[in-house]
């Protein structure tokens, strides 16, 4: 592929990451080289009618497909809904490609929940491993891998499959453990809440990115990534949950307890994830560069000048 400009269609551009990838493309060296298409933030890939619309008035050379319904506690409290954004609206947008005659390259943005309990001995979590997704969110991301590849082998569509593991950074939804942490660090920094942070288990272990670092990932799989490939997105490096909030609680210099609750508790938790990063290297010497404190830090930033805008 070359790197003259193209024109991107991203979906789910308004989220937490497609608007981290917004702004990086008016920076070097993404500025000159990608085209962005605009994308109404109401947009709704389960209307396959709206899906087709979307390519039709786009026409894309390279779509990275990011909307979804992430959430893993909102999977089991509406699974329908949750199939429905993440299978049937991937399905609506394939169609739509296929309609279209798109040639171009459509990398499928999944999820390293995929693997589901992966045993201590047998991390870091490898592209080869059998995945055995244990929620609702990770066997609808899991289904629409699927799709995609059946769609590459029918229709030869030139697919790759990311799985991102857990990525942190400003503006990341508070339904996520670390955003939750530094918006609860933040509120009692301006004062307005008490110096309680409540958790669930912090005695967990994953590999974290900061969500630029993803985003570049995205771009060298685009560029330099073996079409038809699966590719784990992350860091490489396991890090406990406990010590995260321990560098936030540092980094905002506040004092507080932690308060445990059974809600915020999930059934049979995996105590431990790493995934195995040589796979994207190799193929597209992406690796991920941001200290973890950078990426703690934008957050805690982040939800401060938010509460205290809110005031």
């Amino acid at each position: 592929m070359t790197t003259s400009s193209r024109r991107l269609l991203v979906t789910g551009r308004h989220g937490f990451v497609g608007g981290i990838l917004s702004r990086m493309l008016e920076q070097a060296p993404y500025a000159a080289r990608w085209e962005l298409a605009e994308i109404s933030p109401d947009l709704d890939l389960r209307d396959a009618g709206a899906a087709l619309t979307l390519v039709e008035s786009t026409r894309p050379d390279v779509v990275i497909h990011l909307a979804a319904q992430s959430a893993v506690p909102e999977s089991f409290r509406d699974p329908v809904s949750t199939f429905q954004i993440n299978l049937l609206g991937t399905l609506h947008l394939l169609q739509a490609l296929k309609r279209r005659q798109f040639s171009g390259r459509l990398l499928y943005v999944s999820s390293g929940d995929v693997y589901g309990l992966v045993p201590a001995a047998e991390l870091p979590a490898g592209e080869e491993r059998l995945p055995c997704p244990r929620n609702p969110y990770a066997v609808s991301k899991l289904a629409a891998e699927a799709l995609c590849a059946q769609w590459a082998m029918t229709d030869a569509l030139d697919v790759l499959i990311a799985r991102p593991f857990n990525h942190i950074g400003a503006g990341q939804s508070e339904r996520f453990a670390i955003s939750d942490f530094a918006r609860q660090i933040a509120s009692i920094k301006v004062g307005s809440s008490a110096p309680i942070v409540r958790v669930g288990n912090i005695d967990v272990s994953r590999d974290f990115t900061d969500v630029h670092d993803v985003v570049a990932a995205y771009f060298a799989l685009i560029e330099r990534g073996h079409a038809g490939e699966t590719y784990n997105v992350c860091s490489g490096r396991e890090t406990s949950v406990r010590y995260l909030l321990d560098q936030l609680v540092a980094l905002s210099g506040v004092a507080i307890t932690v308060a445990q609750e059974e809600a915020r508790i999930r059934p049979a938790e995996q105590p431990r994830m790493v995934g195995d990063a040589r796979k994207i290297l190799e193929h597209t010497g992406w690796r991920a560069q941001t200290p973890i404190e950078s990426s703690l830090k934008a957050a805690l930033q982040y939800w401060q000048r938010s509460l205290e805008k809110a005031d």
